[in-house]
């Protein structure tokens, strides 16, 4: 085997070892701050007067329904 062909190896298996397929801590709380901030606005938007009316509205009109 030649050393070009090694330093490929070398260098492809270097590669795959110190790839970053994962989220360190710190990204991992980012990720949950962020989803709790969506979860928190969905719930107020699905709570409020306006979406809880039309809602109600819909599914008031869907088992009134004639069949």
């Amino acid at each position: 085997m030649g050393v070009g062909m090694w330093n490929r190896m070398v260098k492809a298996l270097t590669a795959k070892v110190r790839r970053d397929a994962g989220m360190t801590t710190a990204e991992y709380a980012m990720g949950t701050l962020a989803a709790c901030a969506f979860a928190a606005v969905l719930y107020k938007i699905v709570t409020s007067d306006v979406v809880s009316g039309g809602l109600q509205s819909v599914i008031g009109r869907a088992l009134d329904a004639q069949f």
